[in-house]
């Protein structure tokens, strides 16, 4: 899960996060204020996490723009952890709050062999 915390605490002041984790998977909370799931694309391609979102933006005719700060765009790419897996996956957006939980590998989940006695034996 390193990886994925040095990438997050790379990103611009400007995003706010939260990464928890359980027993069974991670918790990306992250914050896309005026996105909504008709603007946010979140997929994991080649082991990486790939948020887009975009802002809607809407005005009164009346008014113009002074100054603008508010990024409309967010594009960012994420190691996915190595003991995560995109299978399972779930994203939700409300309020601006973006909720990706990333379910962890079955580490219980292993194979046993049988051990047969040779002729020997």
């Amino acid at each position: 899960m390193s990886t994925l915390r040095e990438a997050l605490g790379d990103l611009s002041d400007d995003v706010f996060f939260d990464l928890l984790e359980s027993e069974e998977a991670y918790l990306l909370v992250l914050d896309v204020p005026g996105v909504s799931a008709e603007t946010l694309q979140v997929a994991v391609d080649g082991g990486r996490i790939e948020v887009d979102a975009s802002r809607e933006k809407s005005m009164d005719d009346e008014y113009r723009y002074v100054e603008e700060n508010r990024s409309l765009f967010l594009d960012i790419s994420l190691p996915l952890p190595d003991d995560a897996t995109e299978i399972g996956a779930s994203a939700t957006v409300e309020r601006g709050v973006l909720e990706l939980t990333l379910p962890k590998r079955d580490a219980a989940a292993e194979t046993t062999i049988d051990v047969v006695a040779g002729e020997d034996a």
